[in-house]
C-alpha cells in the first residue's frame, strides 16, 4: 500500500507541474544563478568504509576519491527527481531515516538478482507503473533506496 500512496504522490506531484504550465513560466532564478545537477550526496555512517564497500560491490558506485589523481564515480544522464515528502509521509513509516536514495537502472531484475546472490533483500513491487518498474531495500545501516527501471529508454 506504502507504493501505490508513493507513487501517486509522484503522479499527483506531475500532474500539478503540468497543469501550471512550461516549466519556463515557472518563477526560476536566472540561468546562471542556479544549479545545474548534483554533485554529491554525503551522509554520516557508522562504518564508513564498509558502506562504501558495500555500495561497490552491490551498486556498482565507486568510491569517493581520496586524492585529486583518482576520478569520481560518473553517473549516466538521465532523469532526477528531487522531491521533499511531508514529515507525516506514510512511505518513511518504517524507518527513522529522512531520506530515500533512488537509483535508475536499465535492467531491475538483473540487478535485483545480483543484489540477492549477494545476500540482500530486495522487494520488487509486483505493479508497473506509468514512469516505471520499481524496487525497495535497505543499505546495511539502515538508510532506505529505491531502485527504479524507467518505463522509456534513457537517451
Amino acid at each position: 500500500m506504502r507504493w501505490f500512496r508513493f507513487h501517486v504522490a509522484i503522479i499527483t506531484l506531475i500532474g500539478v507541474a503540468l497543469a501550471q504550465g512550461p516549466i519556463s513560466a515557472w518563477a526560476q532564478p536566472a540561468e546562471e544563478a542556479r544549479v545545474n545537477g548534483f554533485g554529491g550526496f554525503f551522509f554520516s555512517a557508522q562504518d564508513p568504509e564498509g558502506l562504501a564497500d558495500w555500495y561497490f560491490e552491490n551498486l556498482g558506485i565507486a568510491r569517493a576519491p581520496v586524492s585529486y589523481d583518482e576520478r569520481p564515480w560518473r553517473q549516466e544522464a538521465g532523469p532526477t527527481v528531487f522531491g521533499p515528502f511531508p514529515a507525516t509521509s506514510p512511505f518513511f513509516e518504517a524507518s527513522d531515516k529522512v531520506f530515500m536514495l533512488n537509483f535508475r537502472t536499465r535492467d531491475l531484475d538483473a540487478l535485483a538478482a545480483h543484489l540477492r546472490k549477494n545476500g540482500v533483500a530486495v522487494d520488487i513491487d509486483g505493479e508497473v507503473y506509468p514512469n516505471g518498474r520499481f524496487a525497495r531495500l535497505t543499505d546495511p545501516e539502515g538508510n532506505l533506496i529505491q531502485l527504479w527501471e524507467p518505463a522509456e529508454p534513457q537517451r
